[in-house]
């Protein structure tokens, strides 16, 4: 029960404040290495060249990258895709993270409006579930706040689906991954040490983004 109760005020869009209180190398515990094998992976059978390939650079880890399934959440992949393409997303940070659940970032300076979201309880089918490495959107309570900020999960969580926008899935750097997740944190699911979004950069391949529909009441 708690850990639910957690996951659903985590993934509400917040802002925090994180203490620069800093750690030395042998404090943090750099995960385990892994061995991911795509065709392993939940969503292997989402996985396709043509969809949209993006590379999130965290400073001092690496890189990790995803795919976008745009057939499955279109106008939230169009969404993130425009906050990638105005660079929105440079120098923010992931800002909470719960091991065995998920890591969250995405918070950025300029928030757009919010769009619909794009999940079975909201009216609109989405069957990709929250597994391991899947990407999904934040929000507050209300279901059509989402705007940047995102999660990448690190476990499964089935109460999760059809109640948030999964989007995509990790295709590389899982390791960076699990070593993001076994930062210490404090109260408030912030590590303690910062972890920096240097960039995040998009290889459309074929896709043509549409223009992103914002929500209206």
């Amino acid at each position: 029960m708690r850990k639910l109760i957690l996951s659903i005020l985590v993934l509400f869009s917040v802002f925090i404040v994180v203490g620069c209180e800093s750690k030395t190398p042998d404090e943090t515990d750099k995960g385990e290495e892994v061995d991911v094998k795509l065709e392993d992976l939940a969503y292997f059978n989402y996985l396709n060249d043509e969809n949209p390939i993006i590379t999130i650079k965290v400073k001092d880890y690496g890189i990790i990258t995803a795919q976008l399934f745009h057939d499955v959440a279109p106008n939230t992949v169009n969404n993130f895709i425009d906050y990638i393409l105005d660079d929105q997303f440079s120098d923010s940070s992931f800002h909470r993270i719960i091991k065995d659940f998920m890591v969250q970032g995405g918070m950025v300076k300029d928030s757009k409006l919010p769009i619909r979201g794009e999940f079975t309880s909201n009216g609109f089918l989405n069957n990709l579930k929250h597994t391991y490495g899947v990407l999904s959107m934040a929000r507050t309570s209300d279901k059509n706040s989402a705007t940047s900020q995102f999660f990448m999960m690190t476990s499964t969580s089935p109460h999760l689906d059809g109640a948030y926008a999964s989007f995509g899935g990790i295709i590389s750097g899982f390791t960076i991954l699990n070593q993001i997740e076994s930062l210490s944190t404090n109260s408030n699911d912030a590590p303690l040490t910062k972890v920096v979004i240097e960039s995040i950069e998009v290889d459309l391949k074929n896709y043509e983004p549409s223009p992103v529909i914002y929500y209206s009441k």
